[in-house]
């Protein structure tokens, strides 16, 4: 490592190096494999505190001094977060990326909780990773390499769940936090799983149908003896589909017999529920109207923005404008539109299937799509890709409301700038729980062996997303603090009674 003054938090390392957890691990080293892109100072402070267990000993405007339990101490100060330790210089800079914003908030909700240390320590920690190298003969004769992961987070409360997304952009750090997020949310939702997440770094639209269908099949046979219907079910996420769900069936009933339990999202022919393709959008709906009605405002009454027009976008978009809500813009990898009269939603989603996206409707002005955030509306709805919302954009934002359909869609950093100006967020770990909820419905189908219609699907889903409502808020009045907290809070502390009672330290 250079001997610079000043030196660069690399990007691309991994936060966690074997020498990390040893008490010889050596401080710049740990510090220098942070994932950053631009200067914070709570991000700084985070890191430290949080990972090398360091102590604020002295705090004035930018000036820091922290120790560590070996008794080093680090000094910081100046415009950027410059730390100084054993005389060398090392700067923190950069984007919150999903894992340290999603541990970020589980610590916030741990010392609201009062956990123990021992035990939020446990719960941190991932119970497994796996990772795996997937080779594939391609259509044209070559062969294709990919990686492929499976964070298993926990499972005091049942089988891990958690969906399969086929990305180029996968890596460990981003399933890690997803399956973390999974873990809060089906015990916010108060279903009896933990939280898992996997992928496989590709680019799907680059690959054949043919070709996806190995690449399914060899990453379950690599996996199938760590998946199961009573262990970790999987489930369709970015990239994937209810056709890669029936892939994985095969492929593990090859092994250990027809399962149809073993996945959700599968084929309504295979098992599916009826209603789980509606399931994440319907539930956003229903999230909404919660958190409106507990204003004393409706659905007819806003302005809706959606972010997204993929599965959770498109049926939120449909959802909300068949409840006389009026959705003002929309967008999607294509572009974006806007109509401050309204848009005709039934004539967006059938110019989208035809067109492969909503570019060219003639039913609205199109808008550049990095704008469509700060547009003026009553309710935003980002249903697309994690870290949309940030410090840069976050003083434009103009919503009263935000929703959080996609993944993570809110820096810390923006969250505290939006809480300033009053803007009310309603967390992704509640407000996109709609279809791990209906998953665990089809699932419990599946072991029955009996089948619901779509009208109990969905009247079970709504009992489900205003029970869970409830006790979000519960939780904000109890530790007073905003609907994330009061979310995280939830589900933290479901996971840790579980935990206990089944004798964590035994």
């Amino acid at each position: 490592m250079a001997d610079s003054p000043t030196q660069a938090l690399d990007a691309d390392s991994s936060p966690f190096p074997d020498s990390f957890y040893t008490p010889s691990a050596s401080l710049p080293e740990a510090c220098a494999s942070f994932p950053c892109h631009q200067p914070d100072w709570n991000r700084c402070h985070f890191f430290l505190s949080t990972w090398l267990h360091a102590s604020v000993l002295f705090r004035e405007g930018r000036h820091w001094e922290w120790k560590f339990p070996t008794g080093v101490l680090c000094k910081g100060s100046g415009e950027d977060p410059t730390i100084d330790i054993r005389g060398r210089r090392w700067l923190f800079w950069g984007k919150m990326n999903a894992l340290v914003a999603t541990s970020r908030n589980f610590k916030q909700a741990a010392k609201l909780l009062g956990l123990d240390s021992k035990l939020e320590k446990s719960l941190l920690i991932p119970f497994r990773e796996i990772k795996v190298e997937c080779t594939i003969p391609k259509d044209d004769g070559t062969l294709a390499s990919f990686v492929g992961f499976r964070v298993q987070h926990d499972n005091a409360r049942g089988p891990m769940k958690g969906g399969i997304r086929f990305h180029h952009e996968v890596d460990p750090d981003e399933v890690n936090a997803l399956a973390q997020l999974m873990t809060w949310k089906t015990a916010v939702a108060n279903i009896p799983y933990g939280g898992a997440k996997g992928g496989i770094g590709c680019s799907p639209g680059e690959l054949s149908v043919s070709e996806l269908e190995r690449l399914t099949r060899v990453f379950t046979q690599k996996i199938h003896d760590l998946i199961g219907i009573h262990t970790d079910v999987p489930a369709p996420d970015m990239g994937t589909n209810p056709q890669t769900m029936a892939w994985i069936l095969d492929e593990y009933s090859k092994f250990h017999g027809y399962s149809p339990a073993v996945v959700t999202g599968k084929p309504i022919d295979l098992g599916g529920s009826l209603g789980r393709d509606a399931a994440t959008g319907r539930g956003v709906l229903f999230a909404t109207e919660s958190l409106l009605a507990d204003y004393g405002k409706s659905i007819k009454d806003q302005r809706f923005i959606i972010q997204g027009f993929g599965n959770v976008g498109s049926w939120a978009a449909q959802l909300i404008s068949e409840a006389g809500g009026k959705v003002i813009a929309v967008s999607d990898v294509t572009g974006a539109i806007k109509n401050p009269k309204g848009i005709d939603i039934e004539k967006l989603l059938q110019h989208s299937a035809e067109n492969h996206g909503i570019k060219g409707f003639n039913g609205g002005e199109s808008i550049n799509p990095s704008s469509l955030l700060t547009e003026d509306c009553d309710v935003l709805i980002p249903a697309a890709l994690g870290g949309v919302i940030n410090r840069e954009n976050a003083n434009d934002i103009k919503a009263k409301f935000i929703i959080e359909a996609a993944n993570h869609p809110s820096d810390p950093e923006a969250d505290e700038i939006l809480s300033k100006k009053g803007v009310v967020i309603l967390p992704d770990i509640y407000a996109n729980s709609g279809g791990v909820t209906v998953s665990y419905f089809e699932w419990v189908q599946n072991i029955q062996g009996f089948m619901w219609d779509e009208d109990k699907v969905n009247a079970e889903l709504k009992t489900y997303m205003n029970r869970s409502f409830k006790g979000m808020k519960e939780m904000c009045k109890t530790h007073n603090c905003d609907l994330r907290m009061g979310a995280f809070t939830l589900g933290v502390n479901r996971v840790a009674r579980a935990t206990v009672l089944r004798g964590w330290e035994a």
